[in-house]
Order: C-alpha cells, then sequence, then structure tokens
C-alpha cells in the first residue's frame, strides 16, 4: 500500500489561526484609526448646554496666541478667504460648513473674522463647543 501518493493527491493548507490573525489586525487597525485625527490643533474649547452636530467640511481654529489655522495649516488673517475656499473646492460637499473651532481665551473680534470670511463665500458657519456635564 503506498500512503504518500494519497497524501499527494489531497494537498491542504492549514488555516485554522488565520482567522484568529486576522481578526486581530482588524481589531487593531480600528483602534488606530480612532486615535488619528489629521485635524487637531490644541485647544480648550468653550463648553454650552447643547451641541450642533455639523458635518465638518472645513476646520478653522483660532488658538489662545489668537493665530488662525484652516485645517492644521497657519494662515494669516489676510489668507483666510482664500484658503477656506481651497478647502471647500477640495471637499465638494453640496452644503459646505465650516466649524470653528476657538480657544475659550481666543478674542471675539478673531471669531467674527472668521465668519466674515466664510459668510462671504456664503458658507455656513457653526462654532464648536464641549457640551457641559
Amino acid at each position: 500500500m503506498n500512503l504518500r501518493k494519497h497524501l499527494r493527491d489531497n494537498p491542504e493548507p492549514h488555516t485554522g489561526a488565520l482567522n484568529d490573525i486576522l481578526f486581530i489586525l482588524l481589531l487593531f487597525f480600528l483602534i488606530i484609526s480612532t486615535l488619528a485625527n489629521p485635524n487637531v490643533v490644541k485647544l480648550s474649547i468653550p463648553k454650552a448646554q447643547s451641541d450642533t452636530k455639523a458635518k465638518q467640511t472645513v476646520v478653522v481654529s483660532v488658538d489662545a496666541n489668537q493665530q488662525f489655522y484652516v485645517g492644521t495649516k497657519a494662515t494669516s488673517v489676510d489668507s483666510l478667504g482664500p484658503a477656506i475656499a481651497r478647502m471647500v473646492n477640495k471637499a465638494n460637499d453640496a452644503e459646505p460648513t465650516v466649524v470653528i473651532n476657538a480657544d475659550k481665551n481666543a478674542t471675539a473680534d478673531n471669531i467674527v473674522t472668521v465668519m466674515k470670511a466664510a459668510r462671504a463665500q456664503n458658507l455656513r458657519t457653526v462654532l464648536a463647543v464641549d457640551k457641559e456635564k
């Protein structure tokens, strides 16, 4: 009786651990994707009773040093309007929204400057706040 010929006719790969490995990889990438946020400028945002949910087409941040950021790129006051327009054109949204992340120490003048730049292009503006506990 020739057993070797029989084993060569039915080769099967051992895939018992493949499901475990794929599950661990999937879990790893899901956790990493929630931690990675490309639009991060560290601010202490004011608190409010309620919050507004809006799709973030363009995120404009004003930090405690009164510096403007469109996305994560620092921008001067003069080039704020064109920078917002570039981001809106990249997004191709039907209803673009400018979300303003302002630090607690940001002046109202700078927040109004961002709102004016967005309104000049007929864009909707939303001020980001943290919900009070």
